[in-house]
């Protein structure tokens, strides 16, 4: 400390010696004065006094300054911050009918940059401080002046305390060290708001002691100037457009207006804080634009603002297109978590659940237990938490826009119901909430007309079975063998077209109450709504005979067993699998090396081809094996499971030259071959 002292007093002998010749005084005389100085660590006739940091060391101020934040910039925003918390507490004593010296004096956070004097000064008009304010708040580290004020407000619940308890950003008293990052030294002016009181400054380098000078003519007529004389490395702390977008970027909805260089920065309000009657269309596109950096109008605005489990303050869009589909790649998350109206971290990751990624828009908490740099979550249960609550009201949200207006919500259906497919998939937590929001076509509703399952439930009557069949399309949905028999019985069908819905729905095997069931599985509409009987059909002996024939001609490699069918009507055969055909076509195209399973096979005893293929396996056993392997093909393809149907073409040209020579041919008076019709 000795050391120190003297190093100082030599740098001030100098200053003084050049200020004697300017002025005439003896240089004797100046000397006395720093053998005086060099005795004592506080001069009453120059009104300066030296002190060290309260409890600290200099290792502990090293780590704040250097190593606590992960980025320099921060500091822009902790500076910004703690003038908000002076104008904040200002306005709590103006309140309160406390005494306020410059009554006046717009509130406001003045920034000033001079590349020249490579120097970076932000003013408030807030509260400011008297010497004990700024020993206790700047000379002791890590103890929060702010946190003290709050503590305060509480024991006196005066007028305003609870509004302006809730606007007070900090925490932890370590934010203004923040500037030791880019600063070689930082000089604090400080005037407080009581008229009694005079104006101190404080002044340190950051090397673990500080002192206090009184009645400095630089000080402000009330509030806080901060002068940091910028390191050679931080000179871009000097550069304007730099530093607006630092501010723009964490700062950017204080409540009080920041300039820098005389240009106010912060012109865009914090909508989520506000009444949703005070927020008009405008302002929601204009916030919109600002918040998603984008240039069209959102679909849907959801603003949504509890205290209970959480205190929250959100608003959230839904843009008008999504990307993806596009082929833009996938949406990076764009809902960015703030704590009183300060950036915590932009685009938070998993404050959303992945499927809502498309959304846009800003989520603020009370409750988020920051570390001491404010950067990161000390408890990550808190994401988890906020998720579910978010969740939880955006799917309600769908719910009553699907519901309410139908048609808007359509057309947003059409744009994002991929992301939904996706949160059935990924999101076992939230899948049957989703669920709610899909909307199919079905066989019982005319083309384009599509129904909710809630409302498919309502017409199923007693049925305790959903159907689906998927299918790219109505016409091949309607065309399936898998529906005959469900056409039969008039038993309504959801129609799943996308080539995620095979997924999607086998997730399901059980929706409110009702069994979720393939059309393509084994289950088929009850026994009473299909019993068609035996008649023009097989007898049971001769089915039977035919379907050892057809396992025997087929092999166990194709298939694992043949049964007869009571499902088809048109159709000869279908083929029947434990891993649903839908789920086989999903597994080849995610697997190019997958191969088909082993299926079973429904036979329908009373088609034509199967009663004739009955006869002929005796009589014609060649050709019978053609019509057979045939078949199986042609219900492989029905199915959608056909690994390579280029295999048929020399069977089909055997069956077609097999048919033509079975048909007598016909000529026409000048000799041409008349072929069958």
């Amino acid at each position: 400390l000795a050391l120190s002292m003297f190093a100082r007093s030599l740098r001030a002998t100098s200053r003084a010696l050049r200020q004697a010749s300017a002025v005439g005084v003896a240089r004797a005389s100046v000397l006395g004065a720093c053998q005086v100085r060099l005795l004592s660590t506080s001069v009453p006739h120059m009104s300066t006094s030296k002190h060290e940091f309260k409890a600290e060391t200099r290792q502990l101020l090293d780590i704040v300054a250097s190593s606590l934040y992960s980025d320099k910039e921060v500091f822009i925003r902790e500076l910004i911050s703690n003038a908000s918390d002076a104008l904040e507490k200002l306005r709590y004593m103006q309140t309160s009918g406390a005494a306020v010296k410059e009554t006046s004096k717009e509130m406001g956070i003045y920034i000033t940059l001079d590349k020249e004097h490579k120097t970076f000064i932000i003013e408030d008009t807030g509260i400011g401080m008297t010497k004990e304010d700024l020993i206790d708040n700047l000379g002791t580290i890590a103890r929060s002046g702010s946190k003290a004020f709050i503590a305060k407000m509480k024991a006196s619940q005066g007028a305003g305390a609870e509004q302006a308890k809730d606007a007070i950003i900090g925490q932890f008293g370590v934010g203004f060290y923040a500037g030791f990052m880019v600063g070689k030294d930082i000089q604090v002016y400080s005037q407080s708001h009581n008229p009694e009181t005079a104006a101190h400054v404080w002044k340190s380098e950051g090397t673990g002691e500080y002192e206090i000078e009184d009645s400095p003519a630089e000080a402000p007529a009330r509030g806080t100037r901060i002068v940091i004389n910028l390191k050679d490395d931080a000179l871009s702390y000097a550069d304007p457009d730099f530093v607006r977008g630092v501010i723009k970027k964490y700062s950017n909805f204080v409540s009080f207006p920041i300039f820098v260089n005389g240009e106010q920065v912060n012109t865009v309000r914090a909508l989520w804080t506000l009444s949703p009657n005070e927020i008009t269309e405008d302002d929601h596109v204009a916030f919109y634009r600002h918040i998603a950096g984008a240039f069209d109008k959102p679909k849907y605005s959801l603003q949504y603002r509890t205290d209970s489990p959480l205190n929250i303050r959100s608003l959230l869009y839904v843009p008008e297109m999504q990307m993806e589909k596009l082929g833009f790649g996938r949406m990076q998350p764009g809902v960015s978590l703030y704590c009183r109206k300060v950036l915590i971290k932009a685009k938070q990751d998993k404050l959303l659940p992945e499927w809502l990624r498309f959304l846009r828009g800003v989520v603020d908490s009370e409750d988020i237990p920051l570390n001491i740099s404010r950067e990161f979550l000390k408890d990550s249960s808190i994401v988890g938490k906020l998720n579910k609550v978010l969740t939880n009201r955006v799917v309600r949200f769908f719910q009553d826009e699907a519901k309410q207006r139908p048609e808007k919500y359509g057309e947003f259906y059409n744009e994002y119901a991929q992301f939904f497919r996706e949160g059935i998939i990924t999101d076992d937590e939230n899948k049957e909430a989703i669920m709610s929001l899909m909307l199919f076509e079905t066989s019982a509703t005319e083309p384009g007309k599509r129904s909710s399952l809630a409302e498919y439930i309502a017409r199923m009557g007693d049925r305790k079975e959903i159907f689906y069949v998927c299918a790219p399309s109505r016409a091949l949905a309607e065309a399936s063998p898998y529906m005959e028999a469900f056409k039969e019985s008039k038993t309504e069908v959801l129609f799943c077209y996308d080539s995620f819905d095979d997924v999607m729905m086998s997730r399901f095997t059980e929706y409110q109450g009702k069994t979720v069931v393939g059309a393509d599985s084994g289950k088929m509409p009850s026994p009473e709504q299909t019993d068609i009987g035996r008649i023009g059909k097989l007898s049971l002996e001769e089915e039977v005979g035919l379907r050892t024939w057809l396992k025997d001609t087929l092999g166990p490699e194709r298939v694992t067993e043949i049964k007869g069918s009571s499902r088809l009507v048109s159709s000869p055969a279908v083929v029947i699998s434990t891993v649903t055909p839908s789920m086989q076509r999903y597994m080849k195209s995610q697997n190019r090396d997958f191969t088909a399973l082993p299926v079973a096979m429904e036979i329908n005893p009373g088609h034509d081809i199967i009663k004739k293929l009955y006869t002929m396996r005796n009589g014609s056993p060649d050709i019978a094996k053609l019509v057979a392997e045939q078949m199986f093909d042609n219900a492989l393809i029905a199915a959608g499971i056909m690994d390579e149907p280029r295999t048929m073409v020399a069977r089909l040209t055997k069956l077609l030259e097999h048919a033509l020579d079975a048909r007598p041919q016909k000529t026409s008076a000048s000799g041409k071959i008349i072929l069958p019709h």
